[in-house]
């Protein structure tokens, strides 16, 4: 299973959301900092759920931060988020 993969499944764990999408663009940032061969690195997530919702933007993002704490701690050197 991918990172991608794996995010998607802890995302869709912890806020059951009615739009999730997960995308690897490690290959985007090729020779920049954090990256890695084999990606896995630089993930972007679009997410919307109802968890989610009444949180402002700094709460949303350290709730989704929490859930992903093992990725994080295992490598995952950028996220960008977009709740929608």
């Amino acid at each position: 299973m991918t990172r991608a993969e794996r995010i998607k499944t802890q995302l869709e764990t912890h806020f059951q959301p009615t739009q999730c999408e997960v995308i690897d663009e490690s290959d985007a940032h090729h020779g920049h900092a954090g990256w890695r061969e084999g990606g896995g690195t630089h993930i972007a997530v679009t997410i919307s759920a109802a968890g989610l919702a009444g949180l402002s933007r700094v709460a949303a993002h350290r709730a989704i931060y929490d859930a992903l704490g093992q990725e994080l701690a295992d490598g995952l050197h950028a996220l960008r988020i977009t709740i929608v």
